[in-house]
């Protein structure tokens, strides 16, 4: 038999209640007087905001891999953070003018040389207005940026290319073999040297120097297709084939990559494959006119006139006025 026995009720210390009012003082006082050693529950750590130097070192670093999409997005983030550093839009341009978006080049190395006009920004809106078609204008920057610094490699090798442009071709091999002369790790320097020579129709010594670009940068496409077109040219079919393969290969998303390889692969009387790489350029590109215009004679040979005519006509349409090379 079981018997129930009433729990006994413990008695409440005096040191413990004294030790519990002495914690709760403690709590009361920090949240009144010291709020900023609560943390309180379910607010996010604020993120670190990341510095400009960390911005232009990997834009730096992407440029170098050959990403040029990706450094412009950082180049475009830089100058939210720092909008007032010339350098940024000076970067920032050069690799619009590469990926050929000319008027926002020159828009941007405009901002550059509104921060500060000297070599440099006048020199990186020389090259935007270039190759944006803009002749007159660019040569009067260059020749502002040698004014101001006469030994500024990069400023020589650009006007090379616009006097190249203007078919002044003395003046062009003078200033791109100074342009080298100053500065023998320039890559613009070795690339311009190469196109005076192209433009002149030198062409095994355009190679030598398209060459001589690629090592100092390995990763830029352009170069690739630089040295593809002098082989083209010279009917080595198979070394621009392999230039122009390795252009897409650093730079997938280079439209005149593409391009001539399609019509690298045309020349060599694969109109099968041309058609296949020609109409890849135009998935990349659908504004592309030259290889529409490429594309178009291809169709033709092929004797698909149904599919040669509104493609020659869109060539026309975007202002190709002729098929070259």
């Amino acid at each position: 038999m079981y018997y129930y026995r009433p729990e006994r009720k413990r008695r409440s210390s005096p040191v413990r209640v004294l030790v519990l009012l002495i914690l709760i003082g403690g709590v009361l006082y920090i949240v009144t007087q010291r709020p900023e050693l609560v943390t309180a529950p379910f607010v996010p750590t604020p993120t670190p905001t990341r510095s400009l130097a960390s911005y232009l070192d990997e834009a730096e670093a992407l440029y170098l891999e050959g990403e040029l999409d990706d450094a412009i997005h950082l180049y475009e983030k830089a100058a939210e953070l720092d909008p007032e550093n010339p350098t940024i839009y000076v970067r920032w341009a050069r690799l619009l003018a590469l990926r050929r978006r000319t008027a926002e080049a020159v828009q941007q190395a405009q901002e550059a040389v509104s921060k500060v006009e000297n070599a440099e920004t006048l020199a990186a809106l020389c090259m935007a207005l270039d190759w944006d078609g803009q002749y007159a204008e660019a040569l009067k920057k260059c020749q502002t940026a040698i004014q101001l610094d006469p030994e500024y490699a990069e400023a020589h090798a650009y006007l090379a290319e616009v006097y190249a442009d203007l078919v002044s071709w003395d003046r062009a091999l003078e200033e791109a073999e100074l342009a080298v002369s100053l500065d023998d790790t320039s890559v613009d320097a070795h690339r311009n040297l190469g196109y005076v020579l192209e433009k002149q129709g030198r062409y095994r010594n355009a190679i030598s120097e398209y060459e001589r670009a690629i090592e100092l940068h390995p990763q830029l496409g352009y170069l690739y297709i630089g040295l593809g077109r002098n082989y083209l040219v010279l009917a080595d079919y198979d070394s621009a084939v392999e230039q122009f393969q390795r252009a897409i290969q650093v730079d997938t998303d280079n439209v005149e990559g593409y391009d001539l390889l399609g019509w690298a692969y045309f020349a060599e009387g694969d109109y099968e494959l041309a058609a296949t790489q020609l109409e890849a350029a135009l998935e990349v590109d659908p504004e592309y006119a030259s290889a529409y215009g490429h594309l178009g004679v291809t169709y033709y040979v092929q004797r698909n006139y149904e599919a040669a005519i509104p493609t020659l006509k869109k060539a026309i349409e975007l202002g190709l006025d002729s098929v070259e090379y």
